[in-house]
């Protein structure tokens, strides 16, 4: 009996899969909607924190009626829905000594990277048309990061000579980036575009290295994105601190922005302005800051509010997170823009200080 309901559960699960990698802005909530149902059933956490709010799951009708998990559950307990894969890895947050870090484990890693990768590519084109350099030495320094383990597929999907990991050697970085631009560099490297990625203090510190980058200029399609994080090393600094540095030093006209976290296994991207776009699995809603029940979709809220993130791709874990960040919605559709983290929370590497 047990082994049919586990095929049962199965089934349930690969139904759900197929819909979240198909899934469009129309039939979003409906979508979301039957993962919750799942989830509310099959998830012992979420099941258990549901149980306490006295909640009638079968009459919620609407995304804004779904509670969200908050997230310092990810410390403190194995956040898993039904009987997934075999784990393929157990990602950690980041954390300064003497505070607990998050562990959100990844079951699926075909969905992970199938979904990371076509939320890039839908923003920003095919990352065989990219090539690659990633600024990352503190997260490199771990062996358990969601972003390494990310941006490592995006490397190897790129399928570049010049793509690559740089952990503190920013002379490296700086030599790569001359032999892109130099003429034998543009006849190998073709007509791609050049991504270099990068936590925020270690840009800072390139930025500020006192290079002449003017050099830069030879590269037709040249992007910087941040992904936010001082991690200890430097000041925390407003994001339009961070990058107006940026683009005096680098002489570039916007810089890129990507909005993740280990407890969420879709991504949202900014183009500038710290205007983000999250991806087709990906949806903001926001929570009034003084009652985390009173939630709010799209334009339906006007000032700033508790982040809450509905991620179709944690299929397996939560897909329903209460953050701890502060956001407030952008004019275009589905929209927002981090305004910076509620007082006491933990400050985390994916997140900058904004206004």
């Amino acid at each position: 009996m047990e082994s049919s309901d586990n095929n049962s559960l199965e089934e349930i699960r690969q139904e759900l899969r197929r819909q979240i990698l198909a899934v469009t802005p129309g039939d979003f909530e409906e979508v979301a909607l039957r993962v919750f149902r799942y989830q509310a059933e099959h998830n012992p956490v979420y099941r258990a924190y549901l149980s306490h709010l006295n909640l009638n799951i079968d009459r919620l009708e609407r995304l804004a009626e779904v509670p969200h998990l908050p997230i310092q559950f990810f410390k403190h307990h194995t956040i898993r829905t039904g009987q997934p894969p075999r784990p393929a890895v157990k990602f950690e947050s980041s954390g300064t000594t003497g505070i607990t870090t998050s562990a959100h484990t990844l079951y699926d890693a075909s969905l992970y990277q199938s979904l990371s990768q076509c939320i890039f590519e839908q923003q920003y084109g095919p990352l065989s048309h990219f090539h690659i350099l990633a600024l990352l030495p503190s997260y490199l320094e771990r062996n358990n990061s969601s972003l390494v383990y990310m941006v490592r597929h995006f490397i190897e999907q790129s399928d570049s000579i010049f793509s690559g990991f740089y952990l503190h050697d920013i002379g490296a970085l700086t030599d790569q980036l001359r032999k892109i631009a130099g003429n034998e560099g543009i006849s190998k490297a073709g007509k791609r575009k050049v991504l270099v990625l990068g936590v925020t203090f270690a840009l800072l510190d390139w930025a500020e290295s006192g290079e002449d980058f003017s050099y830069l200029r030879e590269i037709p399609e040249f992007i910087v994105m941040e992904t936010g994080g001082m991690k200890g090393r430097r000041r925390e600094m407003l994001r339009e601190e961070v990058h107006d540095i940026l683009i005096q030093n680098l002489n570039l006209p916007v810089i890129h922005s990507e909005y993740g976290m280990t407890e969420l296994l879709s991504q949202a991207y900014s183009p500038g302005e710290g205007l983000f776009h999250p991806g087709a699995t990906m949806r903001v809603l926001l929570r009034d800051p003084n009652d985390p029940f009173d939630i709010h979709p799209h334009g339906q809220f006007s000032g700033t509010g508790g982040v809450n993130v509905v991620d179709l791709a944690n299929l397996d874990t939560c897909s329903f997170i209460e953050t701890q960040d502060l956001g407030r919605f952008g004019e275009e559709a589905e929209t927002f823009y981090i305004m910076g983290r509620f007082d006491n929370s933990d400050v985390r590497g994916c997140s900058l200080m904004v206004v």
